[in-house]
């Protein structure tokens, strides 16, 4: 897989718009300020592919990026307590909607930031993928911001925090010190490669 053939291919506001899915597609999917954009780029190689914005709750259409013969796509980030009610439900509609429509969604990398116990939407989106038996990975992010103590204690907590937390594959990741960056990568193309044979 050629990781510096990547462009952004166009954004979406809403489900109609989007036609249908002409090749893979894998989605990233994290409350807001999780750090989506940050590994986009990471992951992509590149430095300002995926806007990253200081300001929570920015994204609000699904992103869809291009890299060899899949497609990378971003969700809006959810939970962002001082969104608008109205806007809330579009994004919760966006997201939902893309997740049930009938693509070629291969698998979801589920965000958490490993300084926090998941959310009470973390907690759903985790139910929801469980249920509907999509393939998903958690995405620990932000690892370098704890020493490796305060990590540890993270990781036990979150195997009580999260469902079926031992049978979920789960990377911890660094933006800045590139941790798990080959691991997704790695990841991604055991997924892209049966399309290439």
């Amino acid at each position: 897989m050629n990781w510096n053939k990547v462009s952004f291919v166009t954004s979406y506001g809403s489900l109609s718009q989007m036609p249908p899915s002409d090749r893979i597609e894998i989605a990233f999917s994290g409350r807001s300020n999780v750090g989506k954009s940050s590994l986009i780029n990471k992951l992509l190689g590149r430095k300002a592919l995926a806007r990253v914005s200081s300001m929570p709750g920015k994204t609000v259409t699904i992103n869809f990026y291009e890299l060899d013969n899949i497609h990378v796509v971003d969700l809006p980030g959810y939970g962002y307590a001082k969104t608008a009610k109205g806007l809330k439900r579009s994004w919760s509609d966006l997201i939902g909607g893309y997740l049930i429509s009938d693509r070629e969604l291969e698998l979801v990398f589920q965000l958490i930031d490993m300084r926090h116990a998941p959310s009470k939407d973390d907690l759903q989106m985790i139910d929801y993928l469980i249920e509907n038996e999509m393939p998903f990975v958690i995405v620990f992010t932000k690892a370098d911001k704890l020493k490796p103590t305060e990590r540890r204690t993270r990781m036990a907590a979150f195997a009580q925090e999260i469902p079926h937390f031992e049978e979920i594959t789960h990377v911890e990741f660094s933006a800045m010190t590139g941790e798990g960056t080959d691991e997704l990568r790695r990841i991604i193309e055991e997924i892209a490669e049966p399309e290439e044979e």
